[in-house]
């Protein structure tokens, strides 16, 4: 009797088992739940990104579009508002692993980012611009760029990277780890222009006395860009759709971008 009991009993555990753990994942993949437990929105965001969730290195405050809109969507969960510094870099990292709950910095939607990250509705699209030095000689025009001798800067991670990568035939392509020292590549003459998008090749433009803004003749790798959570959190993506369509129809997305100066690529 005892042996006929074993079996069963085994079974009967593992199959316990099966459900707590099975109940532990599912509790843990719910990040709207947590947020609501937590009262608190981790929201993370690339602090250097002009226009869109950038520090401002003379106040430390937060500004931008993406800085905006982060903070409505806080208000409107009725829960507080924590940023999170983070890039595109660790971006993948920093959603799985649980370190903020959305990303709200422009992510550009990626075929290579949708294995472990699910995208909402998108609401700006930007191609690929190119930042010069405006004392430069070799560059006057985009197709300039591609010739033998001239080194083309971007930022690692960034849509760019790969795209450059395919786009370029003669010139040399060079990935820095940090904005700045993109910039400095190209201040320095160790580089001859840097590929970035439109918001923050509008903003060096305006802001420093050296850089000059190059359109490409025709739009190159228009992306979409959207919020982006983990994989699989459908609870958190239904959220942040709602939240867009409103922030649309209402007006309030709108006069963000006019504020930010970004109101060229918003997308109606």
């Amino acid at each position: 009797m005892p042996n006929l009991l074993k079996p069963s009993v085994a079974w009967l555990v593992v199959w316990m088992l099966s459900l707590t753990l099975w109940g532990v994942d599912r509790a843990a993949a719910d990040v709207l739940q947590q947020v609501q437990a937590r009262g608190q929105l981790n929201v993370c965001i690339w602090p250097d990104y002009f226009a869109i969730s950038y520090r401002n290195p003379r106040t430390q405050v937060l500004e931008g579009l993406d800085i905006d809109m982060a903070e409505a969507l806080a208000a409107s969960l009725q829960v507080k508002l924590n940023f999170v510094d983070s890039s595109f870099t660790q971006l993948i990292s920093n959603l799985t692993e649980g370190h903020c709950d959305v990303a709200m910095h422009g992510v550009g939607v990626r075929a290579d980012r949708t294995q472990y990250l699910d995208f909402s509705q998108p609401y700006l699209r930007s191609g690929i611009y190119a930042v010069m030095n405006k004392n430069t000689r070799f560059i006057r025009r985009w197709q300039d760029i591609d010739q033998p001798g001239n080194v083309v800067v971007v930022m690692a991670g960034t849509y760019m990277e790969p795209v450059m990568r395919e786009q370029l035939k003669q010139a040399t392509l060079r990935t820095v780890d940090s904005f700045k020292a993109r910039e400095e590549e190209v201040m320095s003459g160790r580089a001859d222009v840097l590929m970035t998008d439109y918001p923050y090749g509008k903003r060096m433009a305006s802001l420093t006395s050296w850089a000059q803004l190059l359109a490409p003749p025709q739009a190159l790798a228009p992306t979409d860009y959207a919020y982006a959570v983990k994989k699989g959190e459908q609870g958190m993506l239904a959220v942040l759709n709602r939240f867009l369509q409103q922030v649309q129809a209402d007006g309030r997305l709108q006069a963000a971008a006019q504020r930010a100066g970004l109101t060229a690529i918003l997308l109606q």
